[in-house]
């Protein structure tokens, strides 16, 4: 079975879902800045808060679909090195159109990292299990061995 071409749709879609959440119009056009210090604080005293939660949760598992297909895809991913800059450059990446765009959105730093850590996360998480996967499924020892 060929997995490569219903991986990269998979990312194709994934990233389509992501841009649709965040580079859709949210106001009357231009931006606001989002002060990392408030906005961390927010988060910290608003736990309790069911739309605070919401905010933290929606920013962390923003980029984990994108994340655990594109590991899968390329997986060169598997890699931190390689991983973290990809997150985060895809993080900062959403944040700079959000600038750049007459979007009405916040732009926030702090929404940039918390997509980040999601990524990573989940494709940290996808990359050892796939590759726990492939060690264990392969070819039982002595198959295809000659004796």
């Amino acid at each position: 079975m060929h997995t490569r071409p219903v991986l990269t749709t998979g990312a194709v879609a994934a990233l389509a879902a992501v841009a649709a959440l965040t580079l859709l119009p949210a106001g009357s056009g231009g931006w606001e800045w989002g002060s990392p210090a408030v906005e961390v604080r927010w988060y910290l005293t608003g736990l309790d808060s069911r739309r605070t939660v919401l905010q933290l949760l929606g920013n962390l598992l923003l980029l984990t679909p994108l994340a655990a297909v594109a590991v899968l895809r390329w997986p060169v991913l598997r890699r931190p090195a390689l991983l973290v800059p990809a997150a985060l450059a895809a993080g900062a990446a959403i944040e700079t159109l959000q600038w750049v765009l007459p979007l009405g959105r916040v732009v926030s730093p702090v929404d940039a990292v918390l997509n980040t850590a999601g990524a990573v996360l989940v494709g940290l998480l996808v990359g050892g299990l796939s590759g726990v996967r492939t060690r264990h499924h392969g070819p039982p020892p002595g198959v295809g061995s000659r004796a």
